[in-house]
This record gives C-alpha cells, structure tokens and sequence, in this order.
C-alpha cells in the first residue's frame, strides 16, 4: 500500500490486490460543503454518469461497458462532515485475464477520465434535456422522503442537529431549488469543484503508473486552487431538545436520538469508539438489543452508531407508539449502567470478537478495501491496516469503552409517531 502527492492537492493511493482477478480505479473529488451549491452538486453525478463527450449516449456507453467484459461505472456523491465527496469508479478484470491482450487499463481510463474531466456539453453546458431529465429524477427522490419514516425520521433529527453548519447541509439538495437549477449554473459549479476539491485516486489492480500518468494530464489543464477541507464537526453541548411528528396513517413510530461527541474520536480511540458502540447498541450482544429489545420488548429494532466526522453517535429504534417515553428511557438507562455500572468480561469479549471478525472480511472485496483506506484519508489519520486496527482493538480496556461514551451528551430526541385518535 503506497499513498503519495502527486500534484496541487492531488494524491494517489495504489492499494495491494494480488488476490483479484478485477481490478478498480476510483477518483474522489473531496470539497467543502456550500449551501448554494448543494443542490447543483447532487444533480451533477445524475448527469455525469450519462456519458461524457466521446460517449454522449447512455446506450452506446453500456455498450462500450459490456464489451470490456462486463466493467461497472458508478457516479455518487456523500457526506464527510462539513466536506462532500464526488466519485467516479470504474471496476473490470484485470490485464493480465483479458483474452485477447487488451490494455484494459486504458480503455478504463478513458471512461472514467471522460466522465470526470471531460462531460458531454451542449454550447459549453451541460446538455439541458439531460439536466432536465436528472432534476426530475432527484425531485421523485426529494418527494418520496416521507414514504420511508425510518430514514425521514433520522434525516429530521439530523436537521435539528447540524441546524445551519456545513455538517447539515442536505446531501441531496433541496427540493425547491431544483426548478430554478440550469445546465449553465450546473456547469459552473462543475468547475468550481475540478478547481478546488481534494483529488484522490485510489488503484487497485490496474497499471497504477498509466493512471498517474493519465490523471496529472488532466490536472495539468485545470487552474487548480484546492480549498482546505472542513475539519470534524463537533457540535455544542446543551439541553436535549425533544420534537414530536404526527402521521394519521402510521403504526411503527420511530425514534432518532443524536448524542454530541466532546471530542474527535481518530487513531487509537476510534478502536474504543468502534467497541464502545458494539457494546452499546451496535451489535446482538450490544446493551441495547438484549435488554432494551429482547427482555422489554420496547422496540422493534433498537442500535446505535457514531459518525466521527459529523461528531454524532445516533440511537435509531421503531416503537409502539405507546412505547416511545419508555423505550427513550430505557435507552438512557443502558448507557447510564454502561458509565457506573459493572461491564462483563463475557460481554466486552463477545462485542470485540464480533468486530474483529468484521474487520477480517474487510480485504475480501476491493470495496471494502478502498473504503478502509479511503476512510482513513478523510479522517486526516496515518494510514493504518485491518490488521493493525485489530492489534489496537486487543488492547482496548473497559475504561477507555466508558470515556468515550461519557463524551456523548444526548442532544436531539426527534420521534416520528401516530395520532393518538389513529392510535
């Protein structure tokens, strides 16, 4: 595993992948979150995964897919705190499997190199009816929110949470932007990202030398000023702030609690973190699941995960809506027991074991290799193994578990939940 600069805010990660007969090549755009631009951002990889301009049509370009023996392209966008993250990914066999002799490394590049530095545009935009096309899909997307309440739910208490910070600002835009968004203003922002973002190229399996090569040739040509990155959000502590939503035609309500983290929880604490959550509610030994669902039967489904960018651990649960106050306070006691009470040998050994074993199937596929790493990269950490993030988690105590769970301060309670005359 090498990682090194290989331009202005540009680096490339050539990833270990002996043991695959495909292989990857990832380009992450990494750029701090803009509340005006939010809602152009989440239209753009709709249409950049379209084409690009030697490929304009969605056919022919799953043509030209398939006949590199079935290789997949994906376009996406995500969250990282207060940051957001373009990506455009192509996975194929690798050189050495091609029957006939094809440099299939070049032939990735030019699709996953067209998609990213050199769109499909009409009169220097993007093509309108493409945008058009894009902006209604997101909108059915926008619009079917409130079908999933699970996901609503959560999506309302994080609103609540982040308030107006980068770390809130809508992955998927905002619906009532959409019908004023243009190709014109989708391009700008298309170039203000090439302009400013953090370049990753993540190799795994492919000629890593051609694609250094490739990528500089592209980064040669853009003016680049690459703005620094949004460290860890870390959100101020105060009173919980309870909200209630009423649906007429609801029968599981859900619960959402976000915690404020105290600190930045990276390096060796992220192995305490990642057991303190197992324990708590992350896992089917966890606190939550055994005592909160299993012996109270207060809830349908009940566990807590930490987002250490975004500075947040999350309780999501689906009650009875009769059982909403007693499942919170339930959830509020295990953690309580898990701060001044007794941890079990048995227990803490259960959750470490069922970590560890999630991390050893880590280097299975090339995806979870590259997120492992990639991760790390966001995080701003030393770049740091499977299986020397194991080696951390033997040596993590019951102590450092209660510390990191004693950084968390319950801050949004948003439960989504029936009428009570639909109840």
């Amino acid at each position: 595993m090498e990682r090194k600069q290989i331009g202005n805010g540009a680096y490339i990660t050539v990833l270990d992948s002996q043991k695959f007969n495909r292989c990857r090549i990832t380009l992450h755009f990494q750029f701090p979150a803009n509340r005006e631009q939010a809602t152009a951002a989440a239209v753009l990889p709709l249409v950049l995964e379209r084409g690009y301009a030697d490929c304009p049509d969605m056919t022919e370009l799953s043509r030209r897919l398939a006949k590199l023996y079935g290789a997949d392209l994906a376009v996406d966008n995500a969250v990282n705190g207060g940051n957001r993250i373009l990506t455009v990914e192509i996975v194929g066999i690798c050189d050495p499997f091609a029957l006939e002799g094809e440099n299939l490394t070049q032939e990735y590049l030019k699709i996953a190199l067209g998609v990213a530095f050199d769109p499909y545009l009409v009169n220097g935009v993007f093509d309108p009816e493409a945008v058009q096309i894009e902006k209604a899909t997101l909108a059915q997307r926008l619009e079917a929110e409130i079908n999933d309440k699970r996901g609503y739910c959560v999506r309302q208490a994080r609103r609540k949470f982040y308030g107006s910070s980068k770390a809130g600002i809508e992955r998927d835009g905002y619906l009532e932007e959409l019908p004023a968004l243009d190709a014109a203003a989708l391009k700008r922002v298309y170039d203000e990202i090439l302009r400013t973002a953090t370049v990753d190229v993540m190799v795994q399996g492919a000629n890593a030398q051609l694609v250094e090569k490739a990528v500089l040739q592209r980064l040669s040509s853009i003016d680049r000023a690459p703005a620094a990155l949004e460290p860890a959000t870390l959100m101020p502590r105060q009173e919980c702030r309870h909200y209630t939503e009423t649906f007429s035609d609801l029968v599981q309500a859900k619960l959402c609690m976000l915690f404020a983290a105290s600190e930045t929880l990276n390096g060796e604490k992220l192995e305490a973190n990642r057991l303190a959550m197992a324990l708590f509610g992350g896992s089917v030994t966890s606190r939550l699941f055994l005592n909160v669902r299993e012996k109270q039967s207060l809830c349908y489904y009940c566990g807590s995960s930490a987002g250490v960018m975004g500075g947040v651990m999350m309780v999501d649960s689906g009650v009875e809506p009769k059982n909403a106050a007693k499942a919170e306070q339930a959830i509020l006691h295990e953690l309580d027991q898990l701060l001044h009470g007794p941890i079990t040998d048995e227990e803490l050994e259960d959750c470490r074991r069922g970590i560890l074993s999630g991390m050893e199937s880590v280097e299975d596929t090339l995806s979870g290799v590259e997120n492992w790493y990639y991760m790390q990269i966001c995080r701003g950490e030393q770049l740091c193994s499977p299986a020397e993030s194991r080696r951390r988690l033997l040596a993590v105590t019951k102590e450092q578990v209660r510390q990191v769970l004693a950084g968390y301060s319950l801050s949004v309670s948003y439960l989504v939940t029936a009428k009570e005359d639909a109840q």
